[in-house]
């Protein structure tokens, strides 16, 4: 009671929790790394010229390393813990294998790189763990990632031309599933139901099939309202 005599409000009926609506930044990610998967296999499978290969690396680097960071920090404004780290992660790994390429000879071997790129498969492999209960389409695309990741880390590493070819060919169906995933995103983001199959289920289903009450459920305990990450 106040001193007035007065009831004291309770914290759920003092405060008041804001969501801001933001638009969906997955089919901004898919297309991105479509593009940086292309530009990829371009330079392993020889489509482009080796001296060709700074220029590539730079055009990754104005368009694909911008726009995937750009969808990951609006995923995490989505509050979608999963895509945000997964996208911020590709964007850091096209910048550091870019200025890695563009700082040396063209087609030269970097150790560094190779330990860097296999370093992150096991990562990868989290997420595309932690990923295919809710969103399977998100979490094949980081089991490809993780798979390309360990053919160019070991060719970084030995320097077997097989093991180049296999990630260059790798990236084309990599390429055509993001095409795919970006598509598919667009058109569920438009009509508010899925066009193209994409697999979600569980919470990720609800979250786009369900009612209102679906997705404010258990806001109260999201980063940013609890006290504590």
């Amino acid at each position: 009671m106040s001193v007035d005599g007065a009831r004291r409000p309770m914290p759920g009926e003092a405060v008041r929790i804001m969501l801001r609506p933001v638009a969906s930044s997955l089919p901004l990610g898919f297309f991105a790394f479509g593009a940086g998967t292309m530009l990829l296999t371009a330079l392993e499978l020889h489509w482009a010229p080796l001296t060709d290969s700074r220029q590539l690396m730079v055009i990754v680097l104005a368009f694909v390393v911008p726009l995937e960071l750009l969808a990951g920090l609006f995923a995490f404004l989505a509050r979608d813990h999963g895509a945000a780290t997964g996208l911020c992660i590709f964007a850091a790994v096209w910048a550091a294998t870019a200025l890695t390429e563009i700082g040396g000879p063209p087609g030269s071997l970097s150790l560094p790189l190779a330990i860097f790129l296999l370093t992150l498969v096991p990562m990868m492999l989290a997420m595309s763990v932690a990923s295919i209960p809710g969103k399977p389409a998100f979490g094949v695309l980081m089991l490809f990632a993780a798979s390309r990741f360990a053919l160019t880390g070991v060719y970084q590493a030995t320097g077997v031309k097989a093991t180049e070819t296999a990630a260059g060919w790798l990236g084309v169906p990599i390429g055509v599933f993001a095409l795919y995933g970006g598509l598919a995103l667009l058109l569920e983001e438009s009509f508010r139901r899925t066009v193209l199959p994409l697999g979600r289920r569980g919470v990720a289903r609800t979250s786009l099939e369900g009612e209102f009450g679906h997705q404010i459920l258990g806001t109260e305990q999201e980063p940013g309202i609890r006290r504590q990450l």
